[in-house]
């Protein structure tokens, strides 16, 4: 999206030629990698850019789609990097960098800001690494995060101290594990949208995360929709969607 408005800003200012202009959305919508078909015009369509998930991913492809990305469009956002991966791609690319709490690879332009507000809540220091991903990702899609952790329903006070910063924000995301109880106090407690993520921390009862998957889904608060076990990443998006629209 940015490279586009860049164009036409240039097509405006008579920087360059209809033609040129015209050449750039003539291109093909996908780059074909034989092994991956990139999506670059996948933030004309939804307003983001593709992301990588870099588990699983053989080496040398995920080196080769990280180069191809930075050169396309001067950035790159991967999620579930390991720090070996962090080292493959580095001998390529020297200005990654890589967070191992949230295990997100990236390569950024300069960072505003970020517009509007979203509050990062999670029950209890195990969370944090599904928060940092979450919080992260809208960070890096332009939005202003703030982080309140450690806040579960066990010590309810540490929550209730921060109620003016949650009401205040454009969208909340509570991360818990457990038996996930925190995004339904939190529901209780605002009337913005709030965006709850089990985690898979927990004793055996826990199921890897599906008792707190359960708890958030039949929440009796209103307001409050569940992304899947440990995805930050998907509540980071969302968030940075509602937060967009209340900015808009």
């Amino acid at each position: 999206m940015e490279q586009a408005r860049e164009i036409l800003e240039k097509l405006k200012n008579g920087e360059i030629s209809v033609e040129e202009a015209e050449q750039y959305f003539r291109s093909e919508p996908f780059h074909e990698m034989g092994f991956a078909k990139l999506d670059t015009h996948r933030e004309l369509r939804s307003g983001f850019p593709e992301v990588i998930y870099c588990a699983g991913k053989p080496d040398d492809y995920l080196v080769s789609i990280y180069k191809k990305m930075v050169e396309a469009d001067g950035r790159a956002f991967g999620t579930r990097a390991t720090k070996e991966q962090f080292e493959l791609v580095r001998a390529e690319i020297s200005d990654i960098t890589y967070d191992p709490v949230s295990r997100i690879l990236k390569v950024e332009r300069v960072q505003s800001e970020g517009i509007g507000l979203v509050a990062v809540c999670c029950a209890g220091t195990a969370d944090i690494p599904v928060a940092e991903e979450a919080a992260q990702t809208a960070e890096y899609f332009g939005t202003k995060v703030e982080r309140v952790y450690d806040v579960g329903v066990s010590g309810i006070h540490r929550l209730l101290s921060k109620v003016e910063l949650l009401q205040s924000a454009n969208c909340v995301i509570a991360i818990a594990g457990m038996e996930g109880a925190l995004a339904s106090v939190i529901g209780g407690l605002v009337r913005n949208p709030v965006i709850a993520v089990p985690t898979s921390v927990g004793y055996g009862a826990s199921f890897e995360g599906l008792s707190a998957l359960l708890t958030m889904i039949n929440s009796c608060a209103n307001g409050i929709a569940v992304v899947n076990i440990d995805n930050g990443y998907g509540a980071g998006y969302l968030a940075t969607q509602i937060n967009r629209l209340a900015e808009k």
